[in-house]
């Protein structure tokens, strides 16, 4: 797909998800499908085309840490010193959630966060705000690394796919809990626990 192209199909992308539809497209990791983090609507049809849990939280993306407040108070300071060396990058920050948020989002008080170190991606986030994302595919499934890989999963259960290339890695993020201190380590990924403690210093323990 030349620049131009691109550029319409995020454009595309965009007035779909202002419309309530579910969209796909690359990020750092693996394809994601992705609502307008402010539509309960959406959010429930994203759990449906997915067959996801509806027990499972789904992960907001963000452009850039300016976007925070929209789903999540001030992050405290080792969240900060997280976000400052990683984002963008392949690290999920849980943290406390926006009471505004729609349920659906998550059974919980919390939400992870995430800026994904893709221009794909973020020009979409830039452009559309905030949105929540799980990966492209159907539950069980393996996750998808192209834009063919999810319309062979999802086929019409999405209603646009940025076809912006193959994903550059097919780890799914590091997630640290920064809900209390000391964070903690949810699941291993790109980022590792010694990167992790590093930064965090004392502040690290493993789920």
């Amino acid at each position: 797909m030349n620049d131009a192209a691109l550029e319409q199909s995020i454009l595309t992308a965009c007035e779909v998800v202002r419309q309530g539809g579910l969209i796909a497209f690359p990020t750092d990791t693996v394809y994601g499908l992705a609502a307008r983090v402010d539509d309960e609507i959406a959010i429930g049809r994203l759990f449906t085309a997915k067959g996801r849990d509806s027990m499972k939280a789904i992960a907001v993306l963000l452009a850039d840490l300016v976007q925070l407040p929209l789903v999540a108070p001030p992050l405290n300071p080792v969240a900060q010193r997280l976000a400052q060396r990683f984002l963008p990058g392949a690290l999920t920050l849980v943290v406390p959630r926006n009471p505004d948020l729609p349920a659906a989002l998550s059974p919980y008080p919390t939400i992870g966060v995430r800026i994904p170190n893709h221009p794909v991606a973020l020009a979409i986030l830039q452009s559309c705000g905030p949105l929540a994302v799980t990966s492209a595919n159907l539950a069980g499934q393996a996750d998808c690394l192209t834009a063919e890989q999810v319309r062979q999963s999802l086929g019409a259960r999405v209603d646009w796919i940025v076809d912006g290339g193959a994903t550059p890695d097919a780890n799914p993020s590091t997630v640290v809990d920064c809900t209390r201190l000391p964070v903690t380590i949810l699941r291993a990924g790109p980022i590792s626990a010694a990167q992790i403690e590093e930064t965090a210093g004392e502040y690290t323990q493993h789920g």
